[in-house]
């Protein structure tokens, strides 16, 4: 039986989801670093709209995995506000300069933001 292109593509969204939801869930984040690549490759987004799509995937995500560290007592408080405070204005900063950002520039940066980060966590 032949697949048609829309039952594939809705695949592609399931599978790009299930991705980001297990990283999201198992790392605490991380599920960007999956949703937004894979939008651009597989999907053929523009890079703006997969950035700007990914926050709006992760929000669920981000619900649900909050619920279970908060029922596992694994939130610290006393860094959770302080962080919250500059990851609210950080992120309104971010949304700003995404809008200014010509589509080659932000995948080099971010590009370059996961080498670094995938250093980091290596050595």
């Amino acid at each position: 039986m032949a697949v048609s292109g829309k039952a594939v593509k809705i695949l592609k969204y399931i599978g790009i989801g299930l991705a980001a939801g297990v990283a999201n869930g198992l790392f605490g984040s991380g599920g960007g670093t999956i949703a937004v690549p894979a939008m651009v490759f597989l999907l053929g987004e523009e890079e703006h709209k997969a950035h700007a799509t990914a926050l709006l995937i992760i929000l669920p995500l981000t619900a649900v995995s909050t619920c279970f560290y908060l029922s596992k007592s694994y939130v610290d408080w006393s860094i959770t506000w302080k962080a919250m405070a500059g990851g609210v204005i950080g992120g309104g900063i971010g949304a700003f300069l995404l809008n200014k950002c010509p589509s080659v520039l932000l995948r080099k940066i971010f590009g370059i933001f996961m080498i670094i980060a995938a250093f980091k966590m290596i050595f």
